[in-house]
């Protein structure tokens, strides 16, 4: 079961992402991707175990960035690939069935392609302008989620990614987007994890209004 909620971690050092882990999880996090950049093998190894053992504690699904075989020594529970990372495919023959395999997409394009080899998910956006990830892609927006479902009538679930704030997210999920990813937002406020999922699992999205600090 694919997590309606994705806290994708932030950290200038390995010891801050696994903090923001801690915090995540205490505050409720269902799903956690380990996204680790410009570190060496081995830091990215042992703090990928470190994190599986938080993760676990909670019961919290780990899905680690880019580095697949690292996503199977650990026991994680999945890996999200980038656009210029290895094949899908390939990662599910050296994985196997019982890992969840998430990949990036941008454009109509780029979701067939993932949806041809077998994803769990998709990883869609950015939604709007953020600072988290280099080269970023075009901006897709409401009309840009609207549009590609349209056309691509999928039942694999689609998570909008990409300088998304809570105040975002009621209109994102009634374009028919399944869930989002979060980094920036969740980081600066661990708190609001609870009211991400109230708003993500309510029943008819228009009819709810939540406000920040609203956790009842």
């Amino acid at each position: 079961m694919i997590s309606k909620l994705h806290y994708i971690t932030q950290g200038k050092t390995s010891e801050e992402h696994l903090e923001n882990i801690q915090r995540a999880c205490a505050s409720g996090a269902e799903w956690v991707q380990l996204r680790l950049k410009n570190l060496d093998p081995k830091t990215i190894l042992e703090t990928a175990q470190k994190a599986r053992e938080i993760t676990s504690h909670f019961q919290t699904r780990l899905i680690i960035n880019d580095y697949y075989k690292v996503a199977k020594e650990v026991n994680a529970d999945g890996v999200h690939l980038g656009k210029k990372d290895i094949c899908p495919l390939t990662a599910r023959e050296y994985l196997g069935k019982w890992y969840a395999i998430g990949g990036t997409a941008n454009t109509l394009e780029d979701c067939k392609k993932l949806l041809e080899k077998k994803v769990d998910y998709i990883g869609l956006g950015p939604f709007q302008f953020t600072e988290t990830k280099k080269n970023l892609s075009p901006v897709l927006g409401i009309k840009g989620y609207k549009t590609l479902l349209e056309k691509l009538q999928t039942e694999t679930p689609i998570i909008a990614v990409g300088g998304i704030t809570l105040e975002d997210v009621s209109d994102i999920i009634n374009t028919g987007i399944y869930g989002v990813a979060v980094s920036e937002a969740v980081t600066q406020n661990f708190n609001l994890i609870p009211t991400f999922h109230k708003i993500l699992n309510a029943p008819s999205t228009n009819e709810q209004v939540y406000k920040l600090g609203d956790n009842n």
